[in-house]
């Protein structure tokens, strides 16, 4: 009878832990979509912020027609990519390479209209273009922090699901590793220079 009880009394144990194993990973999970979701958004924002610098400076840069059209066309395939990722339910590795590469590409576009503005005087002083400036300024901060919390997020994540003794059964309860948000090349990684 004793023994009985003990045997019941550890399954519950090994239950409860079980389950409480289970939530954790699923908290850690829905943390890190959380965390994509606000890159996502500050993605979107730059995106839309795009189209207005493009029409600021059009006025100014009659003979930087290939410049700016650098910047729509990059700016058409970070969208794609982003969408990429949306289509896939989030990041995987598969999506996660080409938009971090379409983003390195408009990062760049946008590093070459703010080099060519420095030759435009009246483009500098105009107070659309300054507005821009520091909306593209704090969008690049606020992406980049988004960055930081998705990966710590995933860290924590992916860690939780290899300590043991999650890690004999986070794959057979659907968990899989994150991949992280890392920028491979080193131009990449360097901010987009906007002064005026």
């Amino acid at each position: 009878m004793i023994f009985g009880i003990i045997i019941i009394v550890l399954i519950a144990l090994v239950v409860l832990w079980g389950i409480g194993l289970y939530n954790n990973l699923v908290r850690l999970r829905n943390q890190v979509k959380n965390a994509w979701s606000q890159i996502d958004v500050q993605l979107q924002r730059r995106y839309d912020l795009i189209p207005n610098l493009v029409e600021t400076v059009k006025g100014y840069m009659n003979y930087e027609k290939s410049t700016l059209e650098a910047v729509v066309q990059a700016r058409s395939e970070a969208m794609s990519a982003r969408e990429q990722v949306q289509k896939d339910g989030g990041p995987t590795e598969a999506s996660l390479k080409p938009l971090i590469g379409a983003e390195t590409a408009l990062k760049s576009a946008l590093g070459n209209i703010f080099a060519l503005a420095e030759g435009y005087p009246q483009l500098r002083a105009s107070e659309n273009m300054k507005m821009l400036q520091e909306e593209l300024s704090s969008t690049e901060n606020k992406v980049a922090f988004a960055r930081q919390a998705y990966n710590d997020q995933v860290l924590a994540y992916n860690t939780a699901q290899q300590q043991f003794p999650a890690a004999l059964f986070a794959a057979a309860l659907g968990h899989h590793p994150a991949d992280l948000y890392e920028v491979e090349e080193p131009e990449a990684k360097k901010a987009v220079k906007v002064k005026f």
